[in-house]
């Protein structure tokens, strides 16, 4: 059964609350998702990790069927677009990546949407033009907070109050969102989805914890805050946002 927008606000928030306080080590450190039935098999996960390798964390999720193989349908405009996501919330404070700290849940997502592009920095298909890309998977540091705005008791990428200048890292794409654009690399194999962060990239040197998520966002039809809301939770690898996994 899909959860709840209320519900996953309501667990989100109390991760947030105790964003220092981590779940119990299950696993070894990662994630056994339970069978979801209802979910689309490319965005049903089996299990979630943290890990350790070289100089790098690796963020994976190992889902039923083919990882990335479904986009949004494009619509052709930025007003209602959609966007599909592969994300891991985690404990970790907003400023180890460069943000305003104590900002919300700090989340490491792996998205598409080919209706905009929000890598300047970055021509992920190298056709000389940086602007075209939102067809193509890429990664993205995310700030997610409650905003009832968005359908009650739904989740939002933080919007930045016009006006306001609060501290975002090197690479955040100049929209008005808690959101980042690091270029980091990932794979899509099979039923496999990982994303490479450098352990440079980021400012922490102790373990975390996280959970999985699969959602699909979509950007607001007028355009203004809220902008970019969580429209649907596909799958939660601990189906509670408990976020019982630890980075290891």
């Amino acid at each position: 059964m899909k959860p709840s927008k209320i519900f996953i606000a309501t667990a989100l928030s109390s991760v947030l609350m105790a964003a220092n306080s981590y779940a119990h080590n299950k696993h070894q450190g990662h994630i056994q998702a339970a069978v979801s039935p209802n979910v689309a098999a490319e965005f049903d996960i089996v299990h979630a990790k943290v890990t350790t390798q070289g100089s790098h964390l690796i963020f994976q999720q190992l889902v039923k069927d083919k990882a990335g193989s479904k986009q949004p349908q494009k619509k052709g405009q930025l007003a209602g677009a959609d966007v599909f996501s592969y994300v891991w919330p985690t404990s970790l404070n907003s400023s180890v990546v460069g943000f305003e700290a104590d900002q919300g849940i700090l989340a490491l997502a792996l998205t598409i949407h080919p209706d905009f592009d929000d890598t300047p920095l970055y021509d992920e298909d190298n056709d000389g033009d940086k602007t075209n890309d939102g067809i193509y998977w890429h990664s993205h540091w995310v700030v997610l907070v409650p905003d009832n705005a968005c359908g009650e008791g739904a989740l939002k990428v933080k919007d930045i109050v016009k006006g306001s200048s609060p501290k975002l890292p090197i690479t955040w794409p100049n929209l008005p969102l808690f959101i980042d654009s690091p270029g980091f690399d990932f794979n899509l194999d099979g039923s496999e989805v990982l994303v490479k962060v450098p352990l440079s990239a980021v400012d922490f040197s102790d373990s975390f914890s996280f959970d999985g998520v699969t959602a699909g966002l979509k950007i607001n039809q007028q355009l203004h805050a809220p902008l970019l809301c969580v429209k649907d939770v596909f799958d939660i690898a601990s189906g509670d946002l408990s976020l019982p996994g630890k980075s290891q």
